[in-house]
């Protein structure tokens, strides 16, 4: 008598919004560990970015040093670059403490002509708008709190950076050598093919921008110059800097000259000068820097970019801003060659069909709802 193979048991299949219910409630309960656990996230992820930016550089040193030294060297040459851009900055900022003291008895004349027109125009005394300010300024103190906590942990990052990212680069096979053992290994070739990716998409991506932010700053800053801007070079500079931010920088970016040369000149000329010198400076960007410096084998569409950006910013910060492009853009790496999960690549994507299959089944069920109104007719008249 044949031996009866073992009943298989039943894979139970569960409603749709079950499944939704539990991906919604994990993708919320991730966040909200990412935001409590931001202080170590935060600068380990920065590393994250900048140890695969390195490591093309520590590899050429590791052929002639042994590793350690190597590594040591990298990111020794990564702080000398750090140290010298904030010297400049700190050597910027000396001179335009010089010119506060003037910069401040302008203000307050500006602020005593808009407290006169406000009078004369909307018959709110003067020390009722300074009640109104006092009264604004006293709920702010939060939004104060928050920045110098920003501050704080842009501290903290700047001195995590470096030991992160020299424990990142030694430890380097010792994380390849997991990635694939955690794969069953006929997926080997697909972890291989996404790690390449996600390596030269990073590379690109901030590379990239690290060479913008340098064109940019040059140009903000010769513009300004030409316009007789004070402090012009550190204004350029924070400019190209604010520029990496996608979207929301840029904007920041063109009020701090506006706000200057309002509190240093008199009239509107020069206000529209750096409005039309900086939108020229942003199509340049746009139209040609971004397309052939930054751009990358990934490319995220403005419209999640957009949301993106917002809600890294809502998570971490200016810093969630700035990490948030090039970590969704390894989660597209994923998504494009994960067959159950193409379609949300295809949506983060920049591709637009010329026509979409909505079309093709929306002309189907029309062509299926024709020929039920004719039998429906045929089946009145018989």
């Amino acid at each position: 008598m044949e031996e009866q193979n073992p009943r298989l048991p039943e894979i139970k299949v569960y409603p749709f919004f079950i499944k939704a219910t539990v991906v919604l409630f994990g993708l919320v309960l991730f966040c909200h560990i990412l935001y409590v656990l931001s202080s170590v996230f935060v600068p380990f992820a920065f590393a994250c970015l900048l140890a695969i930016l390195l490591n093309p550089l520590n590899s050429r040193f590791e052929k002639k040093v042994p590793r350690g030294i190597a590594i040591f060297l990298t990111v020794l040459i990564a702080l000398v670059l750090v140290v010298a851009l904030a010297y400049f900055l700190s050597r910027e900022m000396l001179t335009f403490s010089e010119a506060l003291p003037a910069l401040k008895a302008k203000f307050f004349m500006i602020g005593g002509q808009v407290q006169l027109w406000i009078k004369n125009n909307f018959g709110i005394e003067t020390k009722k708008q300074v009640e109104i300010i006092h009264n604004a300024l006293q709920g702010s103190e939060v939004y104060v709190g928050e920045t110098l906590n920003n501050i704080l942990d842009g501290a903290a990052v700047l001195v995590l950076l470096p030991i992160y990212i020299f424990f990142l680069l030694f430890y380097k096979p010792l994380i390849l050598d997991f990635l694939f053992q955690a794969f069953p290994e006929k997926h080997s070739l697909r972890v291989a093919e996404i790690l390449g990716e996600t390596k030269n998409a990073i590379q690109s991506y901030v590379m990239g921008l690290l060479i913008e932010m340098i064109i940019v700053s040059a140009m903000n800053s010769a513009a300004l110059l030409l316009l007789g801007v004070k402090s012009a070079v550190l204004i350029g500079v924070i400019g190209g800097i604010l520029n990496v931010i996608p979207y929301l920088g840029g904007i920041v970016a063109i009020a701090l000259p506006l706000l200057m040369v309002t509190i240093t000149k008199d009239g509107y000329s020069t206000q529209l000068a750096i409005l039309f010198a900086y939108l020229v400076i942003q199509m340049i960007d746009n139209n040609i820097l971004v397309p052939k410096i930054v751009s990358s084998k990934v490319e995220i569409n403005a419209l999640f970019s957009i949301l993106i950006v917002l809600c890294g910013g809502l998570l971490w910060g200016y810093s969630g801003m700035f990490l948030s492009i090039p970590f969704v853009a390894i989660l597209k790496i994923i998504f494009d060659r994960i067959d159950g999960l193409k379609p949300w690549g295809h949506l983060l994507g920049t591709d637009i069909p010329e026509v979409h299959r909505g079309v093709k089944w929306q002309a189907r069920w029309e062509l299926k709802l024709r020929r039920q109104k004719v039998l429906e007719g045929g089946d009145r008249v018989n």
